[in-house]
């Protein structure tokens, strides 16, 4: 049964972990943001559940510890940056932050970086931006690793190459996170480690049998794009967009024999007050996310429900009642807890 914890102390004992593993005090504190924020929302898949695999990058070498991301070029509008294997989740904010203020002085602001770390959660990184009136996107990539065909094909080429975007509305943003594939290999070890199975075949084996079977990914399988067999031409085609906006942009991935788990990353942030307005902007994308809310629903059960809309309702809850965390994942900070001299915090009853 999940426990749930208080966040703000669930921060704190992650960022403490972190540094006790040889993180400074800013990207610790970034990464256990992340993390946290990432659980908040229910993708328990990308929060608190990475923790201990970060440490043991840190521990390994394969998550550099010391420095800032190096800037490679720089044209006002848009910059590129070797983030040099450092924590992916703050080198990802330190890009947000700056891409915003480009896009504050410019209208838009784009930041591409190679050789990042693992990014987490790419939902965390919307909100704030997002209520602040901007228009964000993020786009991720791994080349390290593949999991999914091209469509049409068996043999893995691609990650399920996410887009994320924070679209300013009232009286919430707009949040969304969608992989160009049906499911993700994060959800796949998940379904491993409890024994569960997918809910529909959206697996193929190494023959290119359809499969609801997890272990089909470790076994020379792969994850179907979305659209499936039937439309998996669009999946693949939007993986194919992503990989560009990401190992393209930033010159660097799986053209150059990328082994270490990470990411390339392009981050991209609009200020809507730079076009038409910040007003005009608003009044759209509020009048649009109303007559959503409001279209008769299919199963009147289920009203429509925009993107991000039960994420942040989870959040609010989680924040009053505490982050509930799976047994699997506090048996694993337990243990984080007693190698770093690191108290882990008392669950909510």
């Amino acid at each position: 049964m999940d426990q749930r914890f208080d966040p703000e102390a669930m921060r704190g004992f992650a960022r403490d972990v972190l540094r006790a593993a040889g993180l400074p005090d800013e990207p610790a504190a970034a990464v256990a943001t992340g993390l946290v924020e990432a659980d908040l929302y229910g993708h328990v898949t990308h929060g608190l559940a990475l923790l201990p695999g970060y440490v043991a990058a840190i521990d390994d070498g394969t998550m550099a510890k010391d420095g800032r991301p190096e800037v490679l070029a720089d044209a006002g509008a848009a910059a590129t940056w070797d983030a040099r294997r450092l924590p992916g989740v703050w080198t990802t904010m330190l890009a947000l932050e700056d891409a915003v203020a480009r896009a504050d002085r410019l209208g838009i602001g784009a930041v591409a970086i190679r050789r990042s770390h693992h990014i987490a959660c790419l939902a965390a990184f919307l909100e704030a931006p997002a209520r602040a009136g901007h228009l964000v996107l993020v786009f991720s990539s791994d080349p390290a690793v593949a999991h999914v065909a091209p469509y049409g094909g068996l043999d893995p080429l691609v990650t399920p190459d996410p887009i994320a975007a924070g679209i300013p509305a009232d009286p919430d943003p707009i949040l969304v996170d969608v992989s160009m594939s049906i499911t993700t290999f994060g959800m796949a070890g998940r379904l491993r480690a409890t024994g569960g199975r997918f809910p529909q075949k959206w697996l193929m084996d190494r023959d290119g049998n359809l499969t609801d079977d997890p272990w089909a990914v470790q076994n020379g399988g792969t994850i179907l794009p979305i659209g499936g067999l039937d439309h998996g031409h669009k999946g693949f085609g939007l993986a194919l967009l992503v990989e560009a906006l990401t190992q393209g942009l930033a010159g660097y991935g799986r053209a150059d024999g990328e082994t270490g788990w990470g990411a390339g990353v392009l981050v991209l942030a609009f200020a809507p007050s730079r076009f038409a307005g910040a007003e005009g902007f608003l009044r759209q994308t509020t009048w649009l996310a109303d007559a959503a809310r409001k279209s008769r629903p299919r199963d009147p059960a289920n009203p429509v429900r925009l993107p991000g809309q039960l994420a942040l309702a989870r959040k609010r809850a989680a924040e009053r009642e505490g982050v509930p965390l799976a047994p699997v994942i506090t048996d694993a900070l337990a243990a984080l807890a007693g190698r770093h001299g690191v108290a882990l915090p008392t669950g909510k009853t």
